[in-house]
């Protein structure tokens, strides 16, 4: 029998853009994530913009999974190829456990629609009670990623609050 959802997911959403921290440009994919999330019912506490900075990145996520501000945080950003894209390192960094099969699950429905999907160097992983996902810098990717696992995600918050 399954059990009744009792964690509120708090999200917080971490956009990685050097030019969106700059302000050259707007900030789109944190908010198309916020939109998205909306569908499993949860608070998200924040969005930030951050540079592409390894260990800004790193204390971003440590701060929101060590003071219990958010159970689920999620980045946007700083996941493909590009010498300055250092999210998936600073996710290790800070994690403690990793969660592949949601890298694989959203990989794997991606590259349904993009050869490009195999290029992703997201990671997934669990800092204290907190789920840590990366997804892709663009809306479309973003959108596409998250809603891979979106329908899990209340159910690994549970768990992760026993």
């Amino acid at each position: 029998m399954a059990t009744a959802i009792q964690e509120m997911v708090k999200a917080v959403i971490l956009t990685i853009s050097d030019s969106a921290s700059r302000g050259e440009r707007v900030d789109l994919s944190g908010p198309s994530v916020a939109e998205e999330l909306k569908a499993i019912r949860s608070e998200v506490v924040t969005i930030e913009v951050l540079p592409d900075d390894r260990s800004q990145i790193a204390d971003r996520i440590r701060y929101y999974a060590d003071n219990g501000l958010a159970n689920l945080i999620v980045t946007t950003g700083g996941t493909g190829f590009s010498p300055r894209d250092l999210t998936p390192e600073a996710t290790r960094d800070v994690i403690e456990r990793e969660a592949p099969g949601l890298a694989e699950l959203m990989r794997a429905e991606s590259m349904k629609i993009t050869p490009l999907a195999a290029l992703s160097r997201a990671v997934c992983g669990i800092r204290g009670r907190a789920l840590i996902i990366n997804l892709p810098g663009s809306v479309r990717g973003a959108r596409e990623n998250l809603a891979a696992v979106v329908r899990t995600l209340p159910h690994a918050i549970d768990l992760l609050a026993e």
